[in-house]
């Protein structure tokens, strides 16, 4: 039988045949373009010098059987290795670099009153619910306004009560003329069961403290006023509460 780690060089190479009359396969690494006879120990001791493949493993699979041979290889010097013929080397080191780290600031706020829900019914992923925005009003760092009546809220509703939203919907600037940013919405609603059932009822809903389930949301905006422009490549991450029939 061969050994496990010798997955990792076929996978490197592609066989093929040079001629239609060759007797013995030829194989190219796919990472570096070179070709050789197919031989399972020399494929590997090329493996263990190209630069090409040590650099896409340390990122993609650095639990390699090849990455930690490589790595017995110390400043060019050897440590015992069970293959035969497999020369010294010392990995590249990537240079040293300094990434930033993102932050969070608070942007904008936006409170939305909802219509009650419809339940369409259970699908095959949960309980489906559809709900419709009445009106709203938002505020933040780079404007202010109203929510458009008519947004809509599709929920999926998973047997632990945690639920699925997906909301699309419509903000107007207070500007004159006003300015138009289309807004949807991604996220989930999970918590303990007691408190999530409370959640679905609006007399409930004021009671409960937000602190005790977690509702939060990816948000993507767009738009194609000259003037709010810059909100078509920002990234928002949101976090919301249950009041009533209001959403925050």
């Amino acid at each position: 039988m061969g050994r496990t780690s010798d997955k990792d060089v076929q996978a490197a190479f592609v066989e093929f045949r040079a001629k239609e009359d060759d007797k013995c396969l030829s194989v190219q690494c796919i990472y570096c373009q070179q070709i050789r006879a197919k031989n399972t120990s020399r494929q590997r001791a090329h493996l263990l010098e190209c630069n090409a493949y040590l650099d896409a493993m340390k990122d993609v699979n650095p639990d390699n059987s090849i990455i930690r041979e490589a790595a017995n290889h110390v400043n060019g010097t050897p440590t015992p290795s069970k293959t035969p013929g497999a020369r010294s080397f010392q990995i590249p080191q990537a240079p040293s670099i300094q990434v930033p780290k993102p932050g969070l600031e608070r942007d904008f706020r936006m409170s939305v009153r909802v219509n009650p829900k419809i339940a369409v019914g259970p699908s095959i992923w949960g309980q489906r619910n559809w709900v419709t925005f009445i009106d709203g009003h938002w505020n933040g760092r780079w404007g202010k306004g109203t929510v458009v009546p008519g947004g809509q809220d599709s929920q999926l509703i998973a047997s632990d009560l945690s639920t699925h939203l997906e909301a699309s919907y419509l903000l107007q600037t207070s500007d004159m003329p006003p300015a138009y940013i289309t807004v949807k919405t991604d996220g989930w609603r999970t918590g303990p069961r007691e408190v999530l059932e409370k959640l679905f009822d609006p007399e409930q809903a004021d009671t409960v403290d937000p602190r005790t389930y977690l509702f939060r949301l990816y948000i993507h905006l767009e738009t194609g006023d000259d003037r709010y422009l810059h909100v078509n490549t920002g990234m928002w991450i949101g976090s919301g509460m249950r009041r009533g029939s209001e959403g925050k």
